[in-house]
């Protein structure tokens, strides 16, 4: 079964969390760590795993950048009060990482897609609950890395390319 990779490497991911009072927050934690893992497998498996490799660098560099520049504006306020909460970088990683898999290895399989850009989603929710990000900050991560995680930039391949997958 070409799934089992993935699924393993998400439960690794899940199962390598710390314990806390918040499973939510614990499943947010657990998506962002686990979602990019099993694209990483899936583009290894692929021959894809240099052009994953500088997207998902790119993402984390734009992202990191973002918190850095802004810092100290109302924008990057969190709701703790601290700074560096524009983006969520827990919010991107698991888009990237769910946008990669439902547009380069499942991108026929309308419920897996879902289920991925579900988990992406509760992710977002998740720092936001946590009272971690507005959801202004979660939905601008998610975002940026929805983008990176369906891009393709072509590196190994024919072209370059944007898969969202689910194709109706």
């Amino acid at each position: 079964m070409p799934c089992r990779p993935l699924l393993a490497a998400a439960a690794v991911a899940a199962l390598a969390q710390p314990a806390a009072a918040d499973p939510f927050e614990d499943f947010g934690t657990a998506m962002k760590y686990g979602l990019p893992l099993a694209a990483a497998v899936c583009a290894a498996r692929d021959d894809r795993l240099e052009d994953f490799a500088v997207r998902g660098a790119l993402q984390t560099v734009v992202v990191l950048g973002l918190k850095t520049w802004l810092d100290g504006t109302p924008v990057s306020v969190r709701p703790t009060g601290e700074g560096k909460g524009f983006p969520s970088g827990h919010s991107a990683a698991a888009a990237f990482g769910a946008a990669d898999l439902a547009g380069k290895c499942f991108p026929d399989n309308r419920a897996t897609g879902i289920g991925l850009y579900g988990a992406a989603g509760l992710t977002a929710a998740s720092r936001v609950r946590a009272g971690e990000h507005t959801s202004q900050q979660a939905l601008t991560g998610a975002l940026i890395g929805f983008s990176f995680g369906a891009a393709d930039f072509g590196i190994g391949t024919e072209g370059a390319s944007f898969s969202v997958g689910m194709r109706f």
